[in-house]
């Protein structure tokens, strides 16, 4: 049975465009240090499931209401039972986002090809030469190249997003971020939130100041059809 830990009934800005819901499922591959999902991160078995029961009637009692849910983490694709989770959004109609990290790409492909997303958001958290040191993980890098290029081809709505974090991820990374995304849809720039993270150290960091933001995303614009900046 799917795991579920959190649910949001009206997210108003995890999938833009349409009226929805956010879905958190637990655990991640990755442990950026910013991360404002500690518990969802690290401590999943320590927080209570949503009984199957309950999300299903809540999606039933919102036919003809609501257009979309977005399924989120944590890392979705880590839930081996996730097709299970997403074909119970798309038998009552409603869209499918998908939030990823990109580091499980033929997972990501299978759902692609059997239609049960219909929108992705995959979180790029640095430079593919960085990527180990930022989200202290042992990620190989071409996996996440690799989602990257099966995001593009997919024919479907997507946004890569970029956290940006003083000391951390700048806008130089922005720069190269932009050169290896190469001319795709959406880009969007997130302000970092030092809201319990999984670095205690990091609840001490200022982020970068608007003015700051906004000229990354003036760097990002050649690279991509549309810039979005977030949080600022």
């Amino acid at each position: 049975m799917v795991e579920i830990k959190g649910l949001e009934k009206f997210a108003s800005k995890d999938f833009p465009g349409y009226i929805s819901s956010t879905v958190f499922l637990g655990g991640c591959n990755f442990k950026c240090p910013y991360c404002h999902n500690s518990d969802l991160v690290l401590r999943p078995q320590a927080l209570p499931d949503i009984p199957w029961g309950d999300f299903v009637n809540f999606l039933d009692e919102r036919i003809n209401w609501l257009e979309g849910v977005c399924v989120s983490g944590g890392e979705p694709l880590l839930e081996k039972n996730l097709k299970e989770l997403v074909r119970a959004i798309k038998d009552r109609n409603f869209l499918v986002k998908l939030d990823t990290n990109g580091s499980f790409p033929e997972k990501l492909e299978e759902l692609v090809q059997e239609r049960l997303v219909d929108s992705i958001a995959m979180d790029i958290k640095a430079p593919l030469e960085r990527y180990q040191k930022v989200t202290n993980s042992g990620v190989d890098e071409t996996r996440i190249a690799r989602s990257v290029e099966i995001i593009k081809s997919s024919g479907l709505e997507y946004v890569f997003r970029t956290t940006v974090v003083p000391g951390l991820v700048d806008a130089d990374d922005i720069e190269k971020i932009g050169r290896m995304l190469g001319k795709a849809q959406v880009f969007q720039i997130q302000q970092f939130s030092p809201i319990n993270t999984l670095d205690p150290g990091f609840l001490q960091k200022k982020p970068f100041s608007r003015e700051e933001i906004l000229k990354m995303a003036e760097i990002a614009k050649p690279y991509f059809s549309e810039v979005r900046v977030e949080g600022v």
